[in-house]
């Protein structure tokens, strides 16, 4: 198995919250099991239902390709359905921090208390910024604390907050302020994303109204005149 392959299943992983010693080891033994088992079950089942030997052979193929590529789907899916979720949240998660700095809180307290308050509103969030605190308290640290953050969600939004408390705490700026400036900034990209979804809904809505609702108006609009004009031709051949 090659490095980057080894490298690029385990940043998968992280992101979708694997993140135990023999995660890697279950994953790729997932793949090759499911591979070998449809394979095997393809061979052995085609046959009794009446298939030949190449269609027996086609199945096989199929089967352990489907089982060395579901294992990944479904692990990039959980990983994107938390990315999601950690998206929405962390401009909520940046103005807790903002107000808990501004009230005078550090700013290894004001995590503390930001990966408290937002588990109401995202799970995923406050674990993560729990997981940056726990590793703070037992002597990491704080910049490689936070850079594991950013590696573990993937998100680029997190990358950049991370960077952005990396400078302000090597440069001694101010948090409050850094942190205000990038909350409206993390907004901003959060309502362009949604006008875009927003743009887009009108082409995704092409397809179903050309195979579904233009068949049905069409029919409703001109089902009475053609079987007017078929009553009419009728009448007249007679």
């Amino acid at each position: 198995m090659a490095k980057g392959d080894r490298t690029a299943a385990r940043h998968l992983l992280s992101h979708a919250g694997y993140r135990y010693p023999n995660a890697l080891a279950i994953y790729w033994g997932a793949r090759l099991g499911l591979m070998a088992s449809l394979g095997v079950a393809g061979l052995l089942v085609t046959p009794m239902l009446g298939g030949g030997v190449v269609g027996a052979m086609l199945v096989a193929v199929w089967g352990a390709v489907l089982g060395w590529v579901a294992p990944t789907l479904y692990v990039g899916k959980r990983a994107r359905a938390r990315q999601k979720e950690i998206q929405r949240a962390l401009p909520d998660a940046l103005d807790l921090l903002v107000v808990c700095v501004e009230a005078g809180l550090a700013l290894n307290q004001a995590l503390v208390r930001v990966s408290d308050e937002i588990k109401r509103l995202s799970r995923l969030t406050g674990e993560e910024l729990m997981a940056v605190n726990l590793e703070i308290r037992a002597g990491v640290p704080r910049d490689e604390a936070l850079r594991g953050l950013g590696e573990r969600t993937g998100i680029p939004d997190v990358r950049s907050l991370v960077a952005m408390l990396i400078q302000t705490d090597r440069f001694g700026t101010s948090v409050a302020q850094a942190l205000r400036v990038h909350s409206d900034t993390v907004r901003t990209k959060r309502r362009q994303r949604a006008e875009e979804a927003a743009a887009k809904t009108t082409i995704k809505l092409i397809f179903p109204l050309v195979l579904f609702v233009l068949p049905a108006l069409f029919v409703v609009i001109l089902g009475p005149a053609l079987i007017t004009i078929y009553r009419t031709l009728n009448e007249f051949v007679r």
